[in-house]
């Protein structure tokens, strides 16, 4: 019995630390953006409707209806054309 109880702790252990590990390039945690394959005509997306831009990975732009999906090529395109980042997007 205790042998299991080693076994089972040392594979825990094990487990953790590669865990750990995982995704760490030296120091830093890199983190990845999602891939998406609705932003080919812009990198971030507006409704002619609304007055916020979102990337298109948010929750916002999942319920712009594709008929009026407004596509900009950054930020500031979006942003010069009267439009502001949405609070909810993170990275914006």
């Amino acid at each position: 019995m205790a042998i299991l109880v080693l076994a089972s702790v040392f594979s825990f252990g094990l487990g953790y630390l590669a865990g750990r590990d995982a995704g760490r390039i030296g120091d830093s945690v890199m983190f990845e953006e999602p891939l998406s394959t609705t932003a080919t005509e812009g990198q971030v997306l507006a409704s002619k409707n609304g007055t916020k831009y979102y990337l298109p990975w948010c929750a916002g732009a999942d319920r712009i209806p594709d008929a009026n999906k407004v596509w900009f090529a950054s930020s500031d395109a979006a942003a010069e054309a009267g439009y502001t980042p949405a609070a909810n997007c993170a990275g914006l």
